[in-house]
């Protein structure tokens, strides 16, 4: 069987990056998608597979159920884009001003739809039932994935599974980890409240740049002196803000960031501390300080086991040539909610771009990949789904 799923995979290759390209062309923002979700829906219901729309939102969700008894396994791709002009010389470039795929979902979400194909080209052979998750708005915080599982996405399901096209890393190379493979992913916002004046006349000020400044590396000191070396954490400031002319103080700053961890007592020790050094150093400065902290996705947190099997069966995969148990990723993922009520592992499928010497990050105007990774990816969560089904 698996055979005949990994041949129909093949042929049908043409037909996978067709896919993924009319996604490209045609990217659609979080919690905007309305024609992505509708052509994945009609795709399946081509196939014959039960359809639901307009899960949890935005999502969709297909089911397959095979002739055979067995488990449940889910399968998720999401689908949405992100604000970024793209600036990539290819024929499927994006048709839409502002908006990419920078991030691989369109590759995620072709795969996928290419292995419901060829999955339902052996449906008389198939044990138990696969459920197809589309998820919507995975890029902007508090995601699709929290309220497709209020509204059942994950009903009956025993396993779940995914993974990300990761453009930085060469084809053919699988990354899986048992544990924490992603981070718990949070916003904070700090508005410092001076009086502004003169740039001739500090003195005569609260200058709230300069003590923004001063906060700025205050909150570096947070990690390297508060967080225990055995832990992982960073906080970043991404956005630091006080327009104004250039003889003026400004009146307020603001500052935005991320701070990322991998467990609940160093994430609460990071909201707590960026709150108490804003509050010390606004102190010490004379002017005031509000934080707006935000936490956003958990950390992705993978079940051992089917961590492990992810690593097995990689290696059973044509065209995989290296399997590697990887240091976690600081990035989030809202994958890490499906783990909260399922068992199953998220992990990273290799897509760099043969062409370039050095990819293109996540999130960059450039960002592609390499297609031929569509086939691994749609092969080894076909393999997981066929191995967890005929489960006993």
């Amino acid at each position: 069987m698996q055979e005949k799923l990994f041949n129909t995979i093949d042929e049908i290759y043409e037909e996978i990056v067709s896919l993924r390209r009319h996604f490209h062309e045609n990217p659609e923002l979080s919690f905007h998608e309305v024609e992505t979700p509708k052509y994945i829906a009609n795709f399946h219901r081509e196939l014959g597979h039960e359809v639901r729309e307009q899960v949890g939102g935005r999502g969709v969700v297909a089911v397959l159920k095979g002739k055979k008894p067995g488990k449940t396994v889910a399968l998720r791709a999401d689908f949405d884009a992100l604000p970024i002009q793209d600036e990539k010389d290819v024929p499927y470039k994006s048709k839409v001003p502002g908006v990419m795929h920078a991030c691989g979902h369109d590759g995620h979400t072709a795969s996928l739809l290419g292995l419901a194909k060829a999955l339902h080209s052996i449906k008389d052979e198939l044990a138990g039932t696969i459920v197809f998750i589309h998820q919507h708005a995975e890029e902007l915080a508090p995601g699709g994935a929290k309220a497709m599982i209020e509204d059942g996405c994950l009903e009956g399901v025993d396993y779940i599974f995914g993974t990300h096209l990761w453009a930085t890393e060469p084809l053919g190379k699988i990354q899986y980890k048992s544990g924490s493979i992603m981070a718990a992913a949070d916003r904070f916002e700090i508005t410092i409240q001076g009086q502004g004046g003169h740039g001739a006349k500090p003195h005569e000020t609260k200058d709230s740049i300069v003590i923004g400044a001063q906060l700025v590396l205050a909150l570096q000191q947070i990690v390297s002196r508060r967080v225990s070396p055995m832990d992982s954490a960073v906080i970043s400031v991404g956005s630091f803000e006080a327009k104004n002319a250039f003889n003026v103080i400004a009146d307020s700053v603001k500052i935005i960031g991320t701070a990322r961890s991998f467990n609940e007592k160093v994430q609460t020790l990071l909201e707590n501390e960026i709150k108490r050094v804003v509050e010390g150093v606004c102190l010490a400065g004379d002017v005031t300080g509000t934080v707006d902290y935000q936490r956003g996705y958990p950390a992705v947190v993978n079940h051992h086991e089917e961590a492990l099997q992810v690593g097995i069966l990689a290696k059973t995969i044509p065209g995989v040539l290296e399997v590697e148990d990887m240091i976690p990723q600081m990035g989030g993922e809202d994958f890490s909610y499906y783990l909260h009520h399922v068992k199953g592992a998220f992990f990273f499928t290799g897509a760099k771009c043969p062409t370039l010497e050095k990819a293109y990050p996540h999130h960059h105007p450039k960002f592609d990949i390499n297609e031929k990774s569509l086939l691994i990816s749609a092969k080894l969560l076909g393999e997981l789904a066929l191995y967890y089904t005929n489960e006993m």
